[in-house]
């Protein structure tokens, strides 16, 4: 018997929920699917974004049969003996966690996509730009499925609640959206549980299910947004007790402790730096405990860290420099690397023969992309700079 999510997926892209980008009306891919030419693709994004469900659809949408694989257990026998069977038709294959084959199982299938023997589609939650060869990529589109936003989750769910002839609560329904972190799947799966225990779904009941929110991030329109966010500023404005009192509302609501460490570690580097140092260390420390105890101890490592983190001194500069270099890089050409700094150069000054410090060119023309401070420790970072330059003139 079909499982609710498999029940409600989408028979057509007009009951396809989210993607706009790419399936709303006149959406380049929505265009080029409806125009029936075939074309090889791999689609990455988060779980329960659609990915196998739009696969599915333009199979369909060619009339062609669905031959579907795993990269996890993906077998070249298993592939050659599929595509034996379609001698007369061109099938789909769709390979999902395309990530996990080996180089030689993607050269295997360069001949097949550039003969169209098959129609090669596949998933990831990676990037395929970084885990499938140029060769692949070539011969492919990629195409990248974002998470469901808030009012995705309920028009899906409210289907789902037609569906199964039930009612559910305004808190029951908020718990299902926020606690899956737009997949719809894992929202699906939560209140399929939740139907073969009782119609009457409580928030507690499901709450005793998932105890915590598989949340990555957070969008704007879940209530949780305004909570990490309130906490983060917080912080930034060093106001212990608020800092302390948004953290105690997370936890309450089930937030995930992975998700709100990984935040702090990210603060602890964007707004405090070269500051406080030991911030990023205390963060990350902190990442690893929470990681490995879970609720109801981790509330304790986390408080720490919030304290700690609220109370040091606070700097932006490593998040500037690093944006005004990326903008820089993206808005010039190249600049040469100079030669004496290049692999084995027999001109590269070795700074430690010379007393920590010596002065050659890094740099084809002067750039500044770091702006000093004299905030928290990086007054002791800039004076030691200031030193050994002068030193050296």
């Amino acid at each position: 018997m079909d499982n609710l999510a498999s029940s409600l997926r989408p028979k057509s892209m007009e009951d396809f929920i989210a993607q706009e980008h790419l399936l709303g009306e006149n959406a380049p891919l929505r265009l080029a699917i409806e125009s029936k030419k075939p074309f090889h693709a791999f689609f990455f994004g988060p779980p329960g974004s659609g990915k196998t469900t739009l696969a599915y659809l333009i199979a369909t949408k060619l009339e062609v049969p669905f031959i579907l694989l795993n990269g996890v257990n993906f077998k070249l026998e298993t592939l050659r003996k599929e595509l034996s069977l379609y001698t007369l038709a061109r099938p789909v294959v769709f390979i999902d966690e395309i990530h996990r084959l080996s180089r030689t199982q993607q050269e295997f299938l360069l001949p097949i996509m550039e003969n169209f023997e098959a129609i090669i589609l596949g998933a990831s939650t990676e990037n395929p730009f970084y885990t499938l060869t140029q060769a692949i990529r070539s011969r492919s589109h990629i195409f990248e499925l974002k998470p469901l936003e808030y009012e995705h989750l309920e028009k899906i769910l409210d289907s789902a609640q037609k569906s199964c002839s039930i009612s559910l609560d305004p808190e029951v329904k908020s718990y299902l959206i926020y606690s899956s972190n737009g997949d719809a799947r894992a929202m699906l799966n939560l209140l399929d549980l939740a139907l073969n225990a009782s119609t009457s779904i409580t928030l507690n009941m499901l709450k005793s299910l998932r105890p915590t929110s598989l949340a990555q991030s957070c969008k704007e329109d879940n209530p949780h947004y305004n909570l990490i966010s309130a906490m983060i500023k917080s912080i930034r404005g060093s106001d212990t007790n608020a800092a302390i009192y948004y953290l105690a509302r997370l936890i309450s609501g089930g937030e995930n402790p992975d998700f709100i460490a990984r935040r702090l570690a990210i603060l602890a580097s964007e707004d405090i730096g070269n500051a406080n140092p030991n911030a990023i260390n205390i963060a990350s420390s902190t990442l690893n405990i929470v990681s490995k105890i879970g609720y109801p101890e981790a509330r304790i490592p986390l408080a720490q860290c919030v304290i700690y983190l609220a109370s040091s001194p606070k700097s932006n500069t490593a998040y500037n420099a690093i944006n005004k270099a990326l903008d820089y890089v993206a808005k010039n050409p190249d600049l040469q690397i100079p030669a004496n700094i290049l692999p084995n150069s027999k001109d590269y000054l070795y700074p430690h023969n010379f007393g920590g410090y010596v002065k050659q060119k890094y740099l084809a023309q002067k750039l500044e992309f770091v702006e000093k401070s004299s905030i928290g420790f990086e007054k002791n970072l800039n004076e030691w700079l200031e030193k050994i330059t002068q030193d050296h003139q």
